[in-house]
């Protein structure tokens, strides 16, 4: 269930008549969609963040939201969020359903005017500046918006020529984003026919006719097959590395964990955290070492044992009665103190080892909230922009814009 009562969609802006174009933008030679060695992935992981965040510091934030509160009736679903984005990196925005993730987004993008607070995307003010606002962004909701009885081909060459770009030029844009988004196969196949995965690519490439300051991916990945995410997340690291600033909504951890250069947490309308994915787990609990005895019964006797190593309390047996986790504060010296102890006392063992939280552990410590009460309050409230409000911003220039 969504966290507001709009829709998903992708909505990108045409540019102005009386504005030249900037004319398209190079990609690298193919989008990464391959699968590849993880060595590999993690070294151009690595080159990507030092390259984007030496980019970024130059150019300065490229997402500015500075308490921004949105209402519907009397219900608040945005409540004083605050955060920067560098430009040229990536963030994730994580929360439960009905957080105020998307609404979030939709402020930020123009679809929803905010009722306090400001924010600038790009350097611009996105209400008194909302058609310059909409010139640098690029917005993907949860589902492709695309002509599905058009062809890959044809859908491209369509966005180019709705975002300024003439015939001649539309049709070789198209071509490379084709040939960038590994669909040169499926390029006269109509959209209708085409998987999940092949339609996230060419809903994300449609976005990419002419460059974008900052891409809005609100959960990209849902829906899709562990081989057609795998697929989207190699793409949004191929943004980062292209300077492209991402704004990333998922409710899927690893991938804000494996995308994400920082993370905010959102929780009924309100930041509740924010930093990176090691600062977040640290913050929650840090290392620890994990006990599994080989007979449970052995539980109560190792917990005496080691009561020493951490404060009273913070020696925890889970619920089913099988492990026991003891803060790793001296790191692995706590863990070798351990062994040391049970195989002094001769209990059997059927692991024993250091962990870290996963990203999962601290999302639910952070949010600490059932399934029952994440249910989404704005869903049944119509103050939101509709499919045809939504279908006139995106082709439609604000009237209000100064020429």
């Amino acid at each position: 269930m969504r966290d507001d009562p709009t829709p998903a969609t992708t909505y990108r802006t045409p540019v102005e008549s009386n504005r030249p174009v900037t004319g398209p933008w190079s990609l690298p030679e193919k989008i990464d969609t391959g699968r590849r060695s993880a060595h590999a992935q993690g070294v151009d992981a690595a080159q990507g963040v030092d390259a984007a965040h030496a980019h970024g510091s130059a150019r300065g934030p490229a997402v500015v939201a500075d308490g921004l509160v949105k209402r519907f009736g009397e219900f608040t679903a945005v409540d004083g969020v605050s955060f920067e984005v560098p430009a040229g990196t990536v963030l994730g925005l994580l929360g439960p359903n009905g957080a105020g993730k998307t609404t979030t987004v939709n402020m930020l993008a123009t679809l929803l005017l905010p009722d306090g607070g400001s924010a600038r995307i790009a350097g611009y003010d996105v209400v008194s500046q909302r058609s310059e606002v909409r010139k640098s962004i690029m917005l993907t909701g949860q589902f492709a918006a695309l002509d599905e009885s058009l062809t890959g081909r044809e859908n491209l060459v369509l966005f180019g020529r709705l975002l300024g770009l003439d015939k001649a030029a539309a049709r070789r844009r198209a071509e490379e984003l084709l040939e960038a988004f590994n669909l040169t196969e499926a390029a006269t196949r109509r959209v209708g026919k085409f998987s999940g995965g092949m339609r996230r690519r060419i809903d994300i490439a449609c976005g990419l006719v002419v460059r974008p300051e900052v891409v809005f991916l609100d959960e990209p990945t849902t829906g899709l097959d562990p081989r057609s995410r795998q697929d989207v997340w190699n793409i949004v690291t191929s943004l980062r590395d292209l300077g492209i600033t991402t704004l990333l909504t998922t409710q899927y951890l690893e991938e804000a964990d494996l995308l994400s250069d920082n993370i905010v947490v959102i929780d009924r309308g309100r930041v509740i955290a924010e930093g990176t994915a090691d600062e977040l787990k640290d913050r929650v609990s840090g290392t620890f070492c994990e006990v599994v005895p080989s007979y449970p019964d052995d539980l109560v006797k190792i917990e005496e044992l080691l009561a020493d190593l951490a404060p009273k309390g913070e020696l925890r047996i889970n619920p089913t009665r099988t492990a026991l986790t003891v803060p790793a504060t001296d790191g692995t010296t706590t863990l070798v103190e351990i062994v040391r102890r049970l195989d002094a006392a001769s209990i059997a063992l059927t692991d024993v080892g250091l962990r870290r939280p996963s990203l999962d552990d601290v999302f639910l410590k952070l949010t600490d909230r059932t399934a029952g009460e994440a249910t989404d309050l704005a869903a049944s409230d119509q103050s939101g922009p509709s499919d045809q409000d939504r279908a006139d911003l995106a082709f439609r220039p604000d009237p209000g814009a100064a020429r």
